[in-house]
């Protein structure tokens, strides 16, 4: 059942930020309605697959979905929102709101069908300044944000962007948070609003959360920058046959962590070694001297080491050791379920856990209209209305297939 039980969301997201909002709040328990033009999310369409519309992005943000493939260019489209949007308790979008207008979808005309409807849209800026119109991409974010410079001052002076999709994933789960904040309001209040969730002042605020350092100050005290994130040693360690995370951070850990490596002297024969702060001002130098010991053991028994002295440490996974880590098999992270038409596939459950109104995945990730004709029917339209809609080309319907040879996608 899950917490969001008995809440509709009307899905007007494509790609990627708004489809991993709702995703969340699917999984939760919510009923999620996926309005899809007549050719499909775009991301459908990416990566390997067994078929070309069904790739692996599509299928891990859009479980706990319906479909309906809806073309809101036609006025009996747009009448079919209109009947959906009516019992609604969220819509969610995330195209610029001058394209919402321009469909009559804008928050007055929609609040007029619904006064209760939370009206949430992930966008790229928010409203008041002269960057509203412009389109939003991840690595636009990345970059507007500082974060490729901030790549760029821990590296080797190349900007780069962070290899997956941080800003959108990031503003996609801050909007689950005043999707949630907005219903609880209006069971205090009766009334729904609109919710703006722009990408470029979210990623701001999420980077320099670290890296405003001294410009917090009028008139500033530094250049700014988090010099431990910053410094170029911090990076996984390498050791004499790979490599291993490990933080040893405060006094303690630096205390049994040198005292398991035969180095305890450390702290009291070099003085950028002594303290918290001495450590924080020579941060380069500090882990310089860690990587050096990481050298000299393997993996396996700096692992061993770490644990017993209980000090921070990870092992470095690639992209299939990470599916064996055995935390994340007993916790039962990954599961191999039967998708209708995609066969086998490997999902990823949701993190958190509730004492009660444990959620879990509602549905298989849709193909394009799956659910075209049980969602009309949901909302009142007739047999004959609903066989008009579909001859007319205003909705979809997808056709019943099995898992195919498997076929690159086309992005």
């Amino acid at each position: 059942m899950g917490p969001l039980h008995g809440i509709k969301i009307i899905d007007m997201t494509s790609v990627l930020m708004g489809p991993f909002a709702t995703l969340s709040l699917g999984d939760m328990g919510a009923d999620i309605i996926k309005i899809e033009a007549p050719q499909g999310d775009l991301v459908r369409e990416i990566g390997p697959g067994r078929h070309a519309d069904m790739g692996p992005i599509f299928l891990n943000a859009n479980r706990s979905k319906r479909s309906i493939a809806l073309d809101l260019k036609k006025p009996a489209g747009l009448n079919v929102l209109h009947r959906l949007l009516a019992d609604a308790d969220v819509l969610v979008y995330n195209v610029r709101p001058n394209a919402m207008a321009r469909l009559g979808l804008d928050y007055e005309t929609v609040a007029a069908i619904n006064p209760r409807i939370v009206y949430a849209g992930l966008f790229g800026f928010g409203q008041d300044g002269p960057y509203a119109a412009r389109p939003a991409y991840d690595d636009l974010m990345q970059g507007g944000a500082a974060l490729s410079h901030l790549i760029a001052r821990s590296g080797d002076g190349t900007p780069r962007y962070v290899p997956t999709a941080m800003a959108d994933r990031i503003v996609g789960l801050t909007a689950v948070g005043g999707i949630l904040a907005s219903l609880l309001a209006r069971e205090r209040t009766g009334r729904g609003q609109r919710l703006d969730v722009p990408m470029f002042e979210t990623m701001v605020g999420f980077v320099l959360g670290d890296h405003l350092g001294g410009l917090t100050y009028d008139p500033p005290l530094d250049g700014g920058g988090y010099a431990r994130q910053l410094s170029p040693e911090r990076r996984p360690y390498r050791t004499r046959d790979g490599y291993v995370c490990a933080v040893v951070y405060n006094d303690k850990q630096w205390e049994r962590f040198l005292r398991a490596v035969g180095r305890e002297s450390l702290l009291a024969t070099d003085p950028r070694f002594a303290t918290f702060a001495a450590r924080a001002r020579n941060i380069d130098a500090v882990y310089g001297e860690l990587a050096r010991m990481f050298e000299e053991r393997t993996t396996a028994e700096w692992m061993k080491l770490l644990e017993e002295s209980d000090v921070p440490m990870m092992p470095m996974h690639d992209l299939h050791s990470v599916l064996e880590d055995p935390h994340l098999q007993a916790t039962g992270f990954f599961s191999i379920t039967d998708h209708p038409s995609e066969g086998r596939i490997r999902q990823m459950r949701m993190p958190m856990t509730w004492s009660d109104s444990q959620p879990g995945p509602a549905r298989h990730a849709p193909r394009l209209g799956e659910h075209s004709v049980e969602v009309l029917q949901q909302v009142g339209f007739s047999d004959a209305e609903i066989e008009k809609l579909i001859e007319e080309g205003t909705v979809l319907v997808c056709s019943e297939r099995s898992p195919t040879t498997p076929s690159k996608g086309t992005i």
